[in-house]
C-alpha cells in the first residue's frame, strides 16, 4: 500500500533540481498545446440544492430515449432491478483489490463465483478476473499466445469487430506483435487464407463467434488449421450466446475472452463494461489478472484467497504476465448476480427469444420488397441487410420515429456498401418490430 505524504515547498525544488526544469509547466512541454482545455467549464456556480436538481433534470431532458435496434457489440438486453440494489451494498460498491484475504471474503467470494460461471460457459478449465473489456481482453489474449508459443505473428479473422482489431492492433504496436488479416469471404472466415497464413511463425488466430456480421461461424475446422502449426486458437464470444451455442472448449479454443456487457450490464452511453477470459489449465500461468481460489482455514471452514500472485505486478514488476491491477469486480458481481437471477433456463430463454425476434424482423424486411439479407448464413440475434433505401434517408426516418437501429456498416470495409445492421435482444416486441417495419415500409425517395 502506498502512503501519501504532503510535499513541501522544499520537496518541489529538489525535484526541480533532480529533472533539471525550472518550472512545473515543463514537465508537459511534450504535450500538444491543442488537447489543453483552455476554456472555462460551462457550469453554474452557487446552486442550491434544488436549482442544482433542476439543472440536471433540464439537461436529462435534452436526451432522447430510443428503441435499440443496434448491436455490434453493445446490446439493449434485459437487467434485473434487483442487481442494482445489490451492487450498491457498501461492502461491494467501494471494496477495491482484495490483497489482503482475511478481510476481504465477501469479495473474494463472488470473484470466485463469478470465475465458476464462466467456466461453465465456456466450457475452459480456468478464468480469471479483472480484464477491462472485450476489446483490452482479445489484447491480452493476444500476448498470452505470443507468451506460450515465443512467436510474434497474430491472424485476425476480417470478420472480428473492428473495435477489438483496432484495440489489439495499438496493444500489438507496442509489444512488437505482427498483425496480419485474414480475408472474409460471404460474412465468415475464408478457411483457405487461414490456411496459407498459418505457418511456423504464427502464434495464434484471433475469430469471433457470432462474428460482427452476426453470423455463427464453425470454428472446430479453423481450430484444426492453426493447432496444425503449432499456433493457439483464440476464440471471441459473446458470453450470453454460449447458453445455447456450442463452447469454446468443443469448438477447440485454447484461449476464450469476450465482453460480458450481454450478460444484464446497462449499455449506459458505452460503459462501464467487464471483460472475460478462461483458458486451458497448461496454460494457467500465462493468464493474466485476479484468479480467486477455494481453500480451508486453520479451523477446517470454507475460505477464498488469490492463487498465483508470482504472475502479477505487485509481485513481479515488470516480469509479471500483464500490468493489468486495477479491480473490475464491481462489473463482475453484476454479472454473477445477473447469472444466478436469470439460472441455465432462463439465459437460454434469453436467446430462445432474441433468435425469434431476429429471424420475425429479417423476415418483415425482406417481405418489404427493400431489403436482402447480406448473407445466407445462420444468425442468432444480430444480421445484416442490403437496402435499397439511401442509407442517410433511412437513419433520418428512424431517428424520428424514435428508433435507433439499422447502422451503417460502409466506414469497416470494402464492400459494404449499402449494409446495415439490426440487433434483436429479448427486449424488443413484435409491437416494437411491426412499428419498425411500418416505419421503413411508408418511405419512397
Amino acid at each position: 500500500m502506498f502512503k501519501y505524504f504532503p510535499h513541501t515547498d522544499s520537496d518541489i525544488e529538489a525535484m526541480k533540481r533532480s529533472l533539471g526544469i525550472k518550472t512545473i509547466d515543463e514537465l508537459f512541454e511534450d504535450v500538444p498545446k491543442g488537447v489543453f482545455f483552455s476554456r472555462q467549464y460551462d457550469v453554474p456556480e452557487t446552486l442550491s440544492e434544488s436549482e442544482l436538481r433542476t439543472y440536471f433534470s433540464q439537461l436529462a431532458q435534452k436526451n432522447q430515449e430510443l428503441v435499440c435496434f443496434a448491436g455490434l457489440g453493445t446490446y439493449d438486453h434485459y437487467s434485473p432491478a434487483v442487481i442494482q440494489s445489490i451492487i450498491s451494498r457498501q461492502e461491494f460498491l467501494t471494496a477495491y483489490t482484495p490483497y489482503q484475504p482475511e478481510v476481504s471474503q465477501g469479495t473474494l467470494q463472488y470473484i470466485f463465483e463469478y470465475q465458476s460461471m464462466i467456466q461453465t460457459l465456456t466450457g475452459m478449465d480456468v478464468a480469471n478476473a479483472s480484464m477491462y473489456d472485450g476489446a483490452t481482453a482479445a489484447a491480452e489474449a493476444c500476448f498470452m499466445a505470443e507468451a506460450i508459443t515465443r512467436r510474434k505473428k497474430i491472424l485476425i479473422s476480417e470478420t472480428v469487430n473492428p473495435f477489438v482489431i483496432d484495440v489489439v492492433k495499438t496493444y500489438a504496436h507496442f509489444k512488437g506483435l505482427d498483425i496480419v488479416m485474414v480475408p472474409a469471404l460471404e460474412g465468415v472466415t475464408d478457411p483457405d487464407s487461414l490456411q496459407k497464413l498459418a505457418d511456423a511463425q504464427t502464434a495464434a488466430v484471433l475469430v469471433q463467434k457470432p462474428n460482427f456480421f452476426g453470423i455463427i461461424e464453425d470454428i472446430q475446422p479453423m481450430s484444426g488449421i492453426i493447432h496444425a502449426s503449432g499456433g493457439i486458437l483464440i476464440e471471441s464470444a459473446d458470453i450470453s450466446t454460449l447458453a445455447v451455442l456450442s463452447t469454446p472448449r468443443t469448438d477447440g479454443a485454447d484461449i476464450t475472452v469476450g465482453d460480458c456487457q450481454s450478460l444484464g450490464i446497462p449499455m449506459a452511453l458505452g460503459g462501464p463494461s467487464l471483460g472475460y477470459m478462461a483458458t486451458l489449465k497448461q496454460h494457467v500461468r500465462k493468464l493474466p489478472g485476479r484468479i480467486c481460489g477455494m481453500s480451508t482455514d486453520v479451523d477446517g471452514k470454507r475460505a477464498f484467497v488469490l492463487t498465483l500472485q508470482a504472475r502479477e505486478q505487485h509481485i513481479r514488476r515488470e516480469k509479471a504476465n500483464s500490468n493489468i491491477c486495477s479491480n473490475q469486480s464491481l462489473m463482475a458481481l453484476y454479472v454473477t448476480v445477473y447469472m444466478t437471477l436469470m439460472g441455465p433456463s432462463g439465459l437460454e430463454r434469453v436467446n430462445e427469444l432474441s433468435y425469434q425476434g431476429a429471424h420475425y424482423l429479417a423476415e418483415r424486411l425482406e417481405a418489404t420488397g427493400k431489403f436482402k439479407l447480406a448473407y445466407a448464413k445462420p444468425f442468432l440475434k444480430e444480421f445484416v441487410m442490403e437496402t435499397l433505401i439511401p442509407i442517410p434517408l433511412l437513419q433520418e426516418a428512424l431517428l424520428k420515429q424514435g428508433f435507433l437501429g439499422a447502422v451503417p456498416l460502409a466506414e469497416y470495409g470494402e464492400k459494404l456498401d449499402n449494409l446495415v445492421a439490426f440487433a434483436v435482444t429479448e427486449r424488443r416486441s413484435q409491437v416494437e418490430i411491426d412499428r419498425l417495419v411500418s416505419v421503413l415500409e411508408g418511405l419512397s425517395w
